[in-house]
């Protein structure tokens, strides 16, 4: 099996390329590509002559536009990335009679209401970020046969840019912090996310009939402010020296934090159709977040 990886340097993509490589040859490329071959989502031709010139088995693409709130300003650049870039992998992924993987986000839902979304449940995104992902969605579903989309939420990993991450910054430099409690779902490690991944790619070669959309996220349901609150328990109890006392993490709601695109209150997915799909049991969100703990106490 030859596997084309889009977005190797991202959270998820990082964890892909452990993954995936037992599956087969992995060729992974980042923005800047490599090799003569095309790994910038901006540039549609140079990902159609990449794909062509290494016609791949299955596609993954772990590169999309995730600045939430400067897709209000940039929603021609967000379109691009995350919905025009996607018909495209997927047009040459159907040529190919190849799978294609793709990720996906609570966004495309509009947060109302406390019961977990459902992949039959309608979406309606709140902002530019969340239409432009479900636009990809819809491009993937319509233009390639064999796909997989796995819609997440709440993604960390002990690398990169993530809440898990800045929490641990902010704790050990300040005396108190405000943290939005208004807002529920389940912090997803990019670990989780490369694993199944590899897993679901091992079944539907066999099983084509798995093909389609499925929310993939761990197990159980939090808000930042607890969230942010486990995190700086279980550091301090591994020894982390923090400033930040745990009666000074602030409970605040949304409106306290203005923000360009509005975030969704119920990100809660529930799992149950990839559960029963692959022969899954998903891990219990705290479990993945303090093992990434761990790891960035390592290093």
């Amino acid at each position: 099996m030859k596997i084309l990886l889009f977005g190797k340097c991202g959270q998820v993509g990082w964890e892909l390329q452990r993954s995936l490589a037992p599956l087969g040859e992995l060729i992974a490329l980042d923005r800047r590509g490599e090799d003569g071959l095309c790994g910038d989502l901006c540039d549609l031709s140079g990902l159609a002559a990449c794909i062509r010139r290494v016609a791949p088995d299955v596609i993954v693409n772990a590169a999309a536009y995730t600045a939430v709130d400067r897709a209000e300003a940039e929603p021609d650049l967000a379109m691009t990335i995350n919905s025009l870039a996607p018909a495209l992998l997927a047009e040459e992924a159907a040529r190919l009679e190849a799978w294609l993987v793709h990720y996906s986000t609570d966004y495309v839902f509009d947060g109302s209401g406390e019961q977990p979304w459902c992949e039959t449940d309608v979406p309606a995104p709140l902002g530019v970020y969340g239409r432009s992902k479900l636009a990809g969605e819809q491009a993937v579903r319509e233009r390639c046969p064999r796909h997989l989309i796995l819609r997440t939420s709440w993604v960390y990993a002990a690398r990169g840019a993530n809440f898990l991450r800045t929490m641990l910054r902010l704790a050990s430099e300040r005396d108190r912090l405000q943290v939005v409690a208004d807002q529920f779902g389940a912090p997803t490690g990019a670990e989780l996310i490369a694993d199944i991944t590899a897993h679901a790619l091992s079944r539907v070669g066999s099983h084509p009939q798995l093909t389609g959309l499925y929310h993939l996220a761990a197990a159980g349901e939090t808000s930042w402010h607890a969230y942010a609150c486990h995190l700086v328990a279980h550091a301090r109890l591994a020894g982390q020296p923090l400033r930040l006392a745990q009666a000074a993490i602030e409970a605040v709601p949304t409106t306290a934090y203005p923000t360009p695109a509005r975030r969704p209150h119920n990100s809660r997915l529930n799992t149950e159709k990839l559960r029963a799909a692959f022969g899954l049991t998903l891990p219990a969100w705290q479990t993945g977040v303090e093992r990434a703990l761990r790891e960035v106490r390592e290093h």
